[in-house]
């Protein structure tokens, strides 16, 4: 079980592929979300890997196998302690991939670190501050209680209701028992939640949390005015859980430069659960495309 020491705790890590990858061609690093871990993006690595590429993916700060300090688990958080992983490992240059949460923290280190990244492909990702009428329908009403004082306490610290009743709705094709155990077992007691609540805490929505909209801006910024780095999104359909449905993918052909968008099918929030393979295809195909 890879894992490496970071400031005052680890992150664990799965590695696929060749260590140093034909050509010198910069490892693609997976990055996960709210609530999973690097096991969201097993299939897909296994592909990408199939076809040459080092990744790695790792468990952010208190998810999956990593450490569990005890930590607010701001989004600056999960970006300090990235940014140690990154550096730990000796990753001066790398494709990112993000889902979800890690596609925000993927720009965001982007934003900040430009050199570092030599492509960033995403899905399903926070692209840009929303208002609450431009969330998801089928997740407004429980997004609102989990934001509300009490109310989010009790269903996800107590009721672990992220872990045991959102997969439903987030995997078109169903999960099966024992990879629900795995994304389950980082989670087995009230203080091991806290991230989750955390997480669906940040969402910036109508101009809250003002540090996290402060962030996604910055890196909005940044998406609209580097050319000289490749993106791509991937879009997908069939379900009302979708972040990016046309509206949102029509903004990114307008706001971010450098952007290719590719259809890979059927599916809904946790895309690479439903869709490995074209996610694969799609993000090597892309990144030999750019010689990245």
């Amino acid at each position: 079980m890879p894992t490496v020491d970071v400031l005052d705790s680890f992150l664990h890590y799965e590695e696929a592929g060749p260590h140093q990858a034909d050509g010198g061609a910069a490892p693609l690093v997976f990055l996960h979300g709210n609530p999973t871990s690097s096991h969201l993006w097993r299939h897909v690595m296994a592909k990408a890997a199939a076809a040459g590429r080092r990744c790695l993916a790792p468990d952010l700060i208190g998810m999956g196998r990593s450490g569990k300090p005890d930590l607010p688990y701001a989004f600056d958080d999960h970006a300090r302690y990235l940014d140690a992983w990154f550096d730990a490992l000796g990753l001066e240059r790398a494709v990112l991939v993000g889902q979800d949460w890690g596609g925000a923290l993927a720009f965001d280190r982007a934003a900040r670190h430009p050199g570092t990244v030599a492509g960033l492909a995403f899905m399903e990702t926070i692209i840009r501050p929303m208002t609450w009428a431009e969330y998801p329908a089928a997740a407004r009403s429980r997004f609102e209680a989990f934001r509300t004082p009490g109310t989010g306490e009790e269903l996800v610290l107590d009721r672990n209701v992220f872990i045991e009743n959102s997969f439903d709705q987030t995997v078109r094709s169903g999960l099966s028992a024992a990879d629900h155990d795995v994304y389950r077992a980082p989670y087995p007691t009230r203080d091991s939640r806290r991230p989750l609540l955390r997480w669906a805490r940040s969402m910036p929505l109508d101009g809250e949390p003002a540090d996290v909209v402060t962030r996604v801006r910055a890196y909005d910024d940044w998406l609209a005015t580097s050319p000289g780095t490749p993106k791509l999104l991937l879009t997908f359909d069939s379900s009302p859980t979708l972040l990016v449905d046309e509206a949102m993918a029509a903004w990114c052909a307008e706001h971010v430069s450098a952007l290719e968008t590719e259809y890979c099918g059927p599916a809904a929030h946790l895309a690479p659960e439903d869709q490995p393979d074209a996610i694969a295809a799609a993000v090597t195909s892309w990144a030999a495309r750019h010689g990245l």
